[in-house]
């Protein structure tokens, strides 16, 4: 019985696969009042189901529409969001949103090129890598998460092992300075 016992404990361990040299990048939702300066106008689709729209979305801090055109989303004054995607362009919606549509999860949507990982594909961060400069706490905290990719780059966009980990709305002004974005090299994932 014990060795029917490491028989399956062998099985089940080669059916994970634990693999380094992965870098993670963050990305988040931008939130329009940490943001000021010079405005720009914004044009697009009221609504998701448009593309190539050109009806007057409003008018924002220039940081924060070009921090939506970096991230993919971000938070108006109104409670709305501005999204922002290469094959649609600028539109209103309730959510931020990822590229098949869905609502993005913070600490839970990742994005990934489709040739590398596949849609649902779902994984944890098991190191943070040998040269990565984060803090403990946001290394713990990307650690702890169970990441699903339901988003994705533009094939050939991400590199063979890069992964993209959505974590919620920036906190503050000048969240880019902040420990929380950042970039772990030589990260290992564990992909049950």
């Amino acid at each position: 019985m014990i060795r029917f016992s490491v028989l399956l404990l062998l099985v089940a361990l080669s059916a994970c696969s634990s693999r380094s040299g992965w870098t993670v990048t963050v990305y988040y939702t931008a939130v329009a009042s940490f943001h000021g300066g010079a405005t720009e106008r914004v044009t697009g689709c009221p609504r998701l189901d448009c593309d190539g729209g050109s009806d007057d979305l409003g008018t924002y801090p220039a940081t924060f529409v070009q921090a939506v055109r970096d991230e993919g989303t971000g938070r108006v004054g109104d409670g709305r969001y501005l999204n922002w995607s290469v094959d649609v362009g600028f539109w209103l919606d309730t959510a931020p949103r990822d590229s098949a549509g869905g609502a993005l999860e913070p600490w839970r949507s990742a994005a990934a090129d489709p040739d590398v990982l596949a849609a649902g594909t779902r994984f944890t961060i098991t190191s943070c890598g040998s040269g990565a400069d984060v803090t403990p706490q946001v290394c713990d905290r990307l650690s702890a998460a169970e990441w699903t990719v339901r988003d994705e780059f533009s094939p050939g966009l991400g590199g063979d092992r890069h992964v993209d980990v959505y974590i919620g709305e920036e906190t503050g002004p000048d969240f880019t300075e902040s420990d929380w974005y950042t970039t772990l090299t030589d990260a290992t994932l564990h992909l049950p």
